[in-house]
């Protein structure tokens, strides 16, 4: 009796597990769709994260590149100025870090500025096509001078030089004024000794170096920069009132917003069709394990993309691409799995005895094609650059929320219906108990 109480009190376990697993998905999945707005009075909001063939009901919460959204992007390569001794890496950063500052400061807050190869800078500005913006990456910078009440009372273009030089132990800057400047600079720094005179490069502080005496013939030295780097590229900036570097525009190309549109909406139903032949595919072949399969895959599914929001990676369609090579990763997984549970059950080992060794003669195999596919991600997210690190992205995601879709979810699927009584192994597969059988 006390047996029977057990198992009794094992299927209505799983009964339970199995139908809360069941709330959850249908749950997650609508939430998916059409989002959540929580108490108090729809304050607190839950995006929709899962994607749709419609391109105007795209999810806000999945950030779109630009060959799916439209826009315009543009590649430069990067030339140290003449006699510059800074570090090409740090003058390279930096002007990205002003193009990215300019570009926010005008509105265009999803714009993507990195590196390619060694010199180069590529810009992607999405919803743009006017080339009116490319003046805004390439224009000299706003250099601005504030006295310690924050007020501007010189601007770049009344500084004739600035130059880095080392001295006593010190790496310093040496500038030189105009006429007006001179002027100008010598009766603040005449008021401000002791108080810090900030210099600012479009609209960010650069420096705020602190007066410690009274500069009026146009001449001064700025000290304490910490490395020749720093000191060097804030000596350029000053000089120049310009990027860092000098940019030459290498390519200039653009997106239609109906093209990314068109390749959203063709992207996305060609993966739910190859999805929902991938369903039936499993479900024929192995049978209930199929439907556990599939049911699990489901789960994957909104949780990738729900992880993809979160994170905010931007999907481009290398990174579509990565999501379907991921999702293919996850089925073969499943399948891995249940080849070897259908081995053991065509031993004639009962169904859970089957699960059991299956899991554990399928894991070295599962382990070591996963482990080399997110090797290969990893490799590609470092070196890669642009769409290919969109692509990398996504598939480390991938393959990461895979290994645990099949170790875990698939497992405990399995697990809850084999304690609920699917115990037959023709549920399974083709076998006969205690004899082998052709699959």
């Amino acid at each position: 009796m006390k047996s029977n109480g057990k198992r009794g009190g094992s299927k209505t376990g799983s009964i339970v597990a199995l139908c809360i697993v069941l709330v959850i998905t249908i749950a997650l999945g609508v939430i998916g769709v059409t989002g959540l707005s929580l108490p108090p009075r729809g304050l607190y909001k839950v995006l929709p994260w899962l994607p749709t063939t419609n391109a105007d009901n795209w999810p806000e919460s999945l950030p779109l590149g630009l060959d799916l959204r439209g826009g315009m992007y543009v590649e430069y390569s990067g030339k140290a100025p003449a006699g510059s001794e800074a570090n090409f890496d740090e003058l390279l950063n930096g002007t990205m870090t002003i193009i990215t500052n300019r570009l926010a400061d005008k509105g265009y807050t999803e714009a993507n500025v990195q590196r390619i190869g060694t010199d180069g800078i590529r810009v992607e500005i999405p919803d743009v096509q006017d080339d009116s913006v490319l003046d805004l990456i390439g224009a000299a910078a706003k250099l601005e001078f504030r006295n310690p009440a924050g007020e501007v009372f010189m601007t770049g273009d009344m500084v004739k030089t600035a130059t880095y030089y080392y001295a006593e132990g010190d790496h310093q800057i040496a500038f030189q004024l105009t006429d007006e400047g001179a002027k100008l600079f010598g009766e603040v720094t005449a008021a401000s000794i002791g108080k810090t005179i900030a210099i600012d490069l479009d609209g960010v502080q650069l420096i705020a170096p602190t007066v410690q005496s009274a500069i009026t013939n146009g001449s001064g030295v700025i000290n304490g920069l910490g490395t020749a780097e720093r000191a060097s590229t804030i000596a350029a900036q000053i000089q120049s009132g310009a990027l860092p570097l000098e940019l030459t525009q290498q390519k200039v190309d653009k997106v239609s917003a109906t093209l990314g549109q068109d390749a959203v909406s063709s992207s996305v139903r060609a993966a739910l069709i190859g999805i929902l032949l991938i369903m039936v595919l499993m479900i024929c072949r192995y049978r209930l394990n199929g439907l556990i399969a599939s049911w699990a895959l489901t789960l994957y599914i909104i949780l990738l993309f729900m992880f993809i929001a979160i994170f905010r990676i931007q999907l481009t369609l290398p990174g579509l691409a990565g999501v379907v090579l991921g999702i293919g990763m996850a089925v073969d997984a499943n399948v891995i799995i249940f080849e070897r549970f259908n081995e053991e059950t065509r031993r004639g080992r009962s169904v859970k005895a089957s699960v059991r060794a299956g899991f554990k003669n399928a894991m070295s195999a599962v382990l070591d094609a996963n482990i080399t596919t997110l090797i290969a991600a990893i490799v590609l997210l470092i070196f890669g650059t642009g769409s290919i690190q969109g692509f990398a992205k996504t598939l480390l995601l991938g393959v990461v929320v895979s290994m645990l879709s099949a170790i875990l979810i698939t497992r405990f699927l399995m697990n809850r219906f084999v304690n609920v009584g699917a115990t037959n192994p023709n549920l399974y597969t083709k076998a006969v108990a205690g004899k082998e059988v052709e699959a």
